[in-house]
């Protein structure tokens, strides 16, 4: 192995997706000398197979319904199908876009990259293309890839994991999606879209089952009322293929059939047969472990992103990410409130929140303690205006803050920044309603549901 002894970086990182890089721009940005060592391209799972991707084609699954239902809004248009391929061009050119500005970006920041697959090889270095890179630090980001299920086999033809999905060829005439978390919902919306027959199988009793369970029954509602539908409750118990496609029998002996089956059980961490067990970093179930500071038992080693037992998100691998840069070039650094964290699932509807659920907050603070609201969006102009129905539901500590969030309608993606800040800052209600909301939007729900709240309410009834 060369070893390049006169080139020691301020941190190396292994693993250039959210996480990684976040920290190698920030890292670069604070006067750090990095090495970003990715095998694939950097951007990682998020840019090239999830997060963008998977928005790419909720967009284009919405161009179609708009498209079909424009008769209601008094515009004459026809819907003639999805061109497959087209639909693939449009979600490529986005990723391309975004990849290209990425990588001048590390560019710019002087960021030593180096394509290749790594693998920690010291409590400081990292093998990689017959070199040993070296640091005083090293930073672990090597993020997740899908799971499956003991004796379910993806083949990537008619049992199939996100990854493959997001490449498929033709929409699937029927499709069975297994796990009715955000991305088994977010893959039935679109392909109910571009005109699938889904039906989604979920063990646990609702879907998006880490959710307040106000919002996955509006969610099941919305869903039943398009047509999608869902076994609730009862796990899998195994897949068989068929003459045309795949049947999936349940542990209660029912059954169910379609052309693919989609598996979408979750990520589990790429972590295996990369070192880090050989150089004594304390793991679990295949993640790293680390504390508040994303530190590890080793010293000299961090790990961020999906790596970790923390939220699989993006955002989180950034903030996580940026948190270890500022750490080592010596700024004083908060940790991470995960409750905090905005999440979103961007199905029709969508599904949006911050904070923790009516039942966590019973079970924190005691049930006589918490107060809920629900505000409907049936009394929001714009959400009308759109032809969407959902709730913006709140938790209270009674006679104190707001320590949830939680809403569900079409675009409540782009209201969890203001919730976001309700909960971090530890808003009291009658400070959110003394803000003044733009009428009409829905962002005045968020105004109309603290008013509602603080005793006050405008659009709704007392």
């Amino acid at each position: 192995m060369a070893n390049d002894a006169s080139t020691v970086f301020d941190l190396v990182i292994l693993g250039g997706g959210s996480g990684g890089y976040a920290a190698a721009l920030r890292g670069a940005q604070l006067g750090l000398d990095v090495a970003l060592i990715e095998k694939d391209k950097v951007g990682g799972t998020c840019l090239h197979r999830g997060c963008i991707p998977t928005k790419a084609l909720l967009h284009a699954g919405e161009i179609a319904d708009q498209a079909r239902e424009s008769e209601q809004f008094g515009v004459k248009a026809t819907f003639e199908g999805i061109d497959v391929p087209a639909v693939h061009k449009y979600k490529d050119g986005v990723i391309a876009g975004l990849y290209k500005g990425l990588q001048g970006l590390i560019a710019s920041r002087k960021v030593t990259y180096i394509e290749g697959e790594g693998r920690l090889s010291s409590p400081t270095s990292v093998d990689v293309n017959g070199r040993r890179v070296q640091g005083r630090h090293v930073l672990l980001a090597t993020g997740s890839v899908p799971k499956s299920l003991p004796g379910l086999e993806i083949d990537g033809n008619r049992i199939i994991s996100s990854d493959h999905a997001l490449v498929l060829d033709r929409v699937p005439k029927s499709a069975i999606i297994l796990g009715g978390g955000v991305i088994g919902v977010e893959f039935a919306s679109a392909w109910k879209s571009f005109g699938s027959d889904v039906t989604v199988i979920e063990g646990l009793k609702h879907l998006v089952p880490v959710e307040d369970e106000n919002s996955s029954k509006l969610l099941e509602r919305a869903f039943r009322k398009r047509g999608i539908k869902f076994n609730l409750g009862t796990f899998f118990q195994k897949a068989e293929y068929t003459q045309d496609g795949v049947k999936v029998t349940l542990a209660d002996g029912k059954e169910f059939e379609a052309e693919v089956l989609l598996v979408a059980v979750g990520r589990g961490p790429v972590s295996q047969g990369l070192g880090y067990e050989e150089q004594g970093v304390a793991m679990d179930r295949g993640y790293v472990l680390v504390d508040e500071y994303m530190r590890t038992n080793v010293p000299t080693i961090s790990a961020v992103g999906d790596l970790v037992p923390t939220l699989q998100l993006a955002h989180v691998g950034f903030a996580e990410g940026i948190l270890v840069a500022e750490r080592l070039a010596g700024l004083k650094v908060v940790p991470i409130d995960y409750d905090g964290v905005p999440r979103v699932t961007y199905c029709h509807p969508e599904v949006a929140s911050v904070g923790i659920t009516e039942a966590k907050a019973k079970e924190i603070y005691g049930a006589d303690k918490v107060v809920a609201l629900k505000y409907n969006l049936a009394g929001n102009g714009k959400s009308k205006i759109l032809n969407t129905a959902g709730e913006i539901k709140l938790v209270q500590v009674k006679d104190g803050a707001v320590v949830g969030v939680h809403m569900v309608g079409d675009r409540m993606g782009e209201q969890v920044g203001e919730a976001q800040l309700i909960y971090n800052w530890e808003a009291l209600p009658a400070e959110v309603a003394q803000l003044i909301h733009a009428h009409p939007t829905q962002n005045e729900a968020m105004g109309e549901a603290h008013l509602a709240l603080a005793g006050k309410p405008l659009h709704s009834h007392d």
